[in-house]
């Protein structure tokens, strides 16, 4: 019987019990790899390789920021779900095309909008740990 990876366990575990606002920080925290790894492609020596890992990385972005497209509630976001959208509409058309041409650009824009994006997220929710109550019994 071949044992389990415990990484993958753990990540299983960690997607199954986070909040809401966490799975969306580890959207973006996985988009982002995907992205890096997409864009190390272009190092790989062996065309086929190359064009694989750049193909399959950009992929799997597109798959998340889709994923994350379509999680926006436009009844209630208002004009901020509009505008998140419209970025996610736009990242996936450059990636889409950076896949297409084997070039870096639009992944450079893509990691760039996205880390930004993130790190906002994360300010936002540790700000909301920050103001919650702490439990004060002992």
């Amino acid at each position: 019987m071949a044992g389990r990876n415990p990484w993958s366990s753990y990540k299983q575990v960690a997607a199954q019990t986070a909040s809401p606002g966490h799975l969306v920080l580890m959207l973006f925290d996985g988009a982002i790899r995907f992205l890096e790894r997409a864009r190390l492609g272009f190092e790989i020596e062996d065309p086929s390789e190359r064009i694989e890992c750049i193909h399959n990385n950009i992929t799997r972005a597109q798959d998340i920021i889709h994923e994350l497209n379509m999680s926006l509630n436009m009844e209630e976001g208002g004009e901020f779900a509009a505008c998140m959208r419209r970025l996610y509409t736009y990242l996936d058309k450059r990636l889409f095309e950076s896949n297409m041409n084997k070039e870096p650009s639009g992944i450079d824009e893509a990691l760039q909008r996205l880390g930004t994006i993130r790190d906002a997220w994360r300010q936002m929710l540790q700000g909301e740990t920050e103001a919650a109550p702490q439990n004060l019994a002992a």
